[in-house]
């Protein structure tokens, strides 16, 4: 039997399940009673895993969650389709797809061959946490002109080999290796 969580015990990046769908807690709040009597308030905001909503519910103190079944497995990018994204399962080694809703933006950081984590709850693949960060070669930007930070800017677009556009220094060159942060999107330094 899963484990139950108190409602006052969730932290931030916890995950629980709520009438049968797991969530993850982005934030919390807890305001305590001033009055005698009064109850204990948990202010949870938390992401659907399966639809990715977001929202902010208030649950009592004492109000108990049980533990999602929920397990991380590593796979690596294969390809997208029309019908979606398919992924290879590092363990198992069986095809595991996800809904284009469901990737998102993720495609514009992503190269066959990418080794991610699927969440799979009950067994199928619900979500992807992507690597913290990716490198993606430079096939595009226009080459950096010596005195050309007079704008006060000292970035210049360059586009991605998965089609993402990001800035970059003056200093980089089309044809290099660039780090990108995945959770901003932003130049994180040259490989």
């Amino acid at each position: 039997m899963a484990a139950l969580i108190d409602a006052i015990d969730i932290k931030r990046k916890m995950y629980f399940e709520h009438e049968n769908t797991p969530y993850l807690c982005t934030d919390v709040e807890i305001s305590s009673p001033t009055a005698r009597g009064g109850q204990t308030l948990v202010r949870l905001k938390m992401r659907n895993l399966l639809t990715s909503a977001v929202f902010e519910k208030t649950f009592k103190a004492g109000e108990k969650f049980k533990e999602p079944d929920l397990v991380m497995t590593p796979a690596s990018y294969l390809y997208s389709d029309a019908d979606g994204s398919y992924f290879m399962d590092q363990t198992s080694f069986e095809t595991l797809s996800l809904s284009t809703e469901v990737m998102g933006k993720a495609l514009d950081l992503l190269l066959e061959g990418t080794i991610v984590h699927l969440h799979m709850y009950n067994g199928n693949p619900i979500s992807l946490d992507l690597p913290t960060f990716v490198e993606l070669d430079v096939t595009y930007c226009e080459p950096g002109v010596r005195g050309d930070t007079s704008s006060g800017s000292v970035t210049k677009p360059a586009t991605l080999e998965t089609g993402l556009e990001i800035k970059v220094p003056l200093f980089v060159k089309q044809g290099e290796k660039v780090k990108v942060a995945t959770e901003t999107r932003e130049f994180a330094g040259r490989v």
